[in-house]
């Protein structure tokens, strides 16, 4: 997993609906949570989703964007997205490009580790968590995200 305070490494992923998307423009000079997920429809990450979902006004609220990444192409992200709701982009990495540039490839090249990183809008790696199985500390790290952001804004 990248270590806070690297430069998250720019890329072109398609999103949902095919677009390519470049980190760099995602940003567009504001902070971004970049979540990565293993796949489409499971149980854990379908969880995950939802969480973020109903977290999202507060997250653009707070000044920050989202984006999920996952290894599925991105029909599935569009079915997994309209099926539930999902107000945020999620990019397909079918090569693992992201996955293998931010080190959340998973055990011998098997699988994404469950991580999210919150990125400034110069790209630098403000925080991030990883944890495969304790989905809620994702959700955790993002309601941290959303409290500093409206902190230093009052």
């Amino acid at each position: 997993m990248l270590a806070i305070g690297k430069l998250a490494p720019d890329f072109a992923l398609p999103d949902q609906d095919g677009r390519e998307q470049r980190l760099s423009r995602l940003i567009d000079d504001q902070p971004l949570i970049v979540y990565f997920y293993p796949a489409d429809f499971t149980p854990g990450c379908t969880a995950e989703a939802c969480d973020i979902r109903d977290l999202h006004t507060q997250i653009l609220s707070a000044g920050l964007r989202v984006v999920g990444v996952s290894p599925q192409p991105p029909e599935s992200h569009r079915r997994f997205r309209d099926q539930h709701g999902l107000p945020f982009t999620l990019l397909s990495d079918v090569a693992k490009v992201a996955i293998k540039a931010f080190d959340v490839d998973g055990p011998f090249g098997i699988g994404v580790r469950r991580a999210t990183f919150l990125l400034d809008a110069k790209r630098k790696i403000i925080d991030a968590v990883q944890a495969d199985l304790r989905i809620s500390r994702h959700q955790d790290f993002i309601q941290r995200a959303i409290a500093a952001r409206e902190s230093r804004s009052a």
